[in-house]
């Protein structure tokens, strides 16, 4: 039996990606910053067998989770006539997360990204594909990827990258993610992301029903045209280390996308009385000690803090005395920019 894994990173959308048309394409552009303590691991092993459709064996931390087996062989059925030799082998995949899965962390952007690098190696090894130093090879499994998560395309690059096409970043295609570590001010590399874990329950709505719920919001078309706005104010701000520009852009997009989740039909409150009761404090210590300390949150209650990785010894005493104790169990991940997925040596 061949066997290949990956691990992959979660992300963070910046300029948040809600609303999507045709074969999960978006709405509008989104940029996200790549992360590296946040990520699935996903190991494929695969051993021939006679055609006859999709053969799936799909383990989730070691255990049978029937729900989530039956979406990813709805996924992989979906991508048979692009790789058709999959219903060739009897696929056995087991994934794990470092995080909880469906709790606002993007574990379907790191799960579905892992899986379509498996593919994109399994396709390679059997002579039917690129190889992984190649760019072709990355931009398939961007490819992939989205056709399983949207957002999950965009945890292909290091650092950060984008996803959906705009006149403001050369080469955007609404069909796989860009790479735009090389857009980034030094300060901005070295970001640090603490995900504040207000609640490790699954969220009250999926990401697939929040977006089918874009298509009758009414403040959808002012959304979109706002989101390109707000890219155009965060690529130069980006680059110049400007945090000032930065957080008040992440901050709007976060909470945008909850608004526009309270007033469509039907309504959905994602964010709890202790997100509110975070992003109060974290206000209020910005402004009275001015340290570029900010928030965004992606579609559930958990907030991930953003600030320079200079200013890490003054934010912890806060973090610790004053944030904790609003988070189930004290519980928190200390984050930051990572350099992508990576290839695992199995024994």
């Amino acid at each position: 039996m061949n066997q290949t894994c990956w691990k992959s990173p979660s992300n963070i959308a910046i300029i948040k990606y809600w609303g999507k048309y045709g074969r999960q394409l978006p709405k509008n552009a989104s940029l996200s910053f790549t992360l590296s303590a946040a990520y699935s691991q996903t190991t494929l092993r695969y051993s021939p067998k006679a055609k006859g459709g999709i053969q799936l064996r799909f383990l989730f931390e070691g255990q049978e989770k029937p729900a989530f087996a039956q979406r990813i062989q709805g996924f992989l059925e979906s991508i048979l006539e692009e790789l058709p030799f999959l219903d060739e082998y009897a696929l056995e995949l087991d994934s794990k997360n470092s995080f909880p899965h469906s709790a606002g962390i993007a574990s379907s952007a790191s799960s579905m990204s892992a899986l379509a690098l498996c593919l994109c190696d399994m396709a390679a090894e059997l002579g039917l594909g690129p190889a992984s130093d190649q760019a072709e090879f990355w931009q398939k499994a961007s490819y992939f990827a989205r056709l399983g998560s949207g957002s999950a395309c965009r945890s292909l690059y290091p650092m950060a990258a984008s996803w959906g096409e705009s006149k403001q970043l050369k080469g955007s295609s609404n069909l796989w993610a860009s790479p735009c570590g090389e857009l980034l001010h030094d300060d901005f590399k070295a970001v640090q992301d603490t995900i504040l874990l207000v609640s490790q329950a699954e969220k009250s709505v999926s990401s697939t029903a929040g977006h089918k719920l874009m298509e009758g919001n009414p403040f959808a078309p002012l959304r979109y045209q706002l989101a390109e706005e707000n890219l155009g104010k965060l690529l130069p701000a980006l680059q110049a280390g400007d945090w000032a520009t930065f957080g008040q852009i992440a901050e709007e997009e976060a909470l945008m996308l909850h608004a526009l989740m309270m007033t469509s039909r039907p309504s959905y409150l994602l964010m709890q009385p202790n997100s509110l009761a975070l992003i109060e404090k974290v206000r209020d210590w910005r402004q009275q000690t001015n340290f570029p300390l900010y928030f965004t949150l992606d579609a559930g209650p958990n907030l991930h803090l953003l600030y320079p990785k200079s200013i890490q010894p003054k934010v912890q005493p806060f973090l610790q005395e004053e944030l904790l104790p609003l988070c189930e169990n004290g519980g928190h991940l200390a984050d930051e920019l990572g350099c992508g997925p990576e290839k695992l040596r199995l024994l």
